[in-house]
């Protein structure tokens, strides 16, 4: 008996959507962005793998085609706002990546910090690798980079992600 590739697709996008949705969250400005960006990406995807079976992609597939979304999000923005001339946008960063539970968790907080302001190549490497649970082949296949330099990326966000939350904590203690 055939399964139904909308159930199929419904069971991987629960298993994998809050890993998909950190990643997005890197693109865009808000959590409405990176839910518009992922519902995006998934449609293109639902439209795509039609023509080869029509079950779900492989995740660097889908990280790529988020981050090919993020960036034409981007380009559209550009453009609007030289149009527009005067227009800022805030980011809104205070919804909690995974876990809702955390929302009152100071050090989940400060490391939520701390991973966005990596610059944006180190970031969305962390992004896959921990949240995305991506080998660094699938990294470098998403991002058209060796996997040595998706290593040293993420060696490197981690060596400042350390290195930034040692001195938070020093900082706190001193002041306790």
């Amino acid at each position: 008996m055939a399964t139904n590739p909308a159930s199929t697709w419904k069971t991987w996008l629960a298993e994998n959507g809050p890993r998909l949705l950190v990643f997005a969250r890197g693109w865009g400005h808000c959590q409405h962005d990176a839910e518009d960006l992922l519902q995006e990406a998934i449609l293109r995807l639902w439209h795509y793998q039609q023509d080869k079976g029509g079950g779900p992609p492989d995740l660097p597939l889908v990280f790529s085609t988020i981050r090919f979304c993020g960036l034409n999000l981007h380009r559209s923005e550009t453009r609007r706002k030289k149009r527009e001339e005067a227009i800022v946008y805030l980011n809104d960063f205070q919804d909690v990546w995974l876990d809702p539970l955390l929302e009152e968790d100071e050090e989940a907080l400060l490391l939520r910090d701390s991973v966005e302001r990596l610059s944006p190549k180190l970031r969305e490497v962390v992004v896959m690798k921990t949240w995305g649970a991506l080998t660094f082949l699938q990294i470098s296949q998403t991002l058209a980079i060796s996997p040595n330099t998706a290593a040293s990326r993420y060696r490197y966000a981690l060596e400042q992600l350390a290195h930034e939350l040692r001195q938070l904590k020093e900082a706190r203690h001193a002041s306790a």
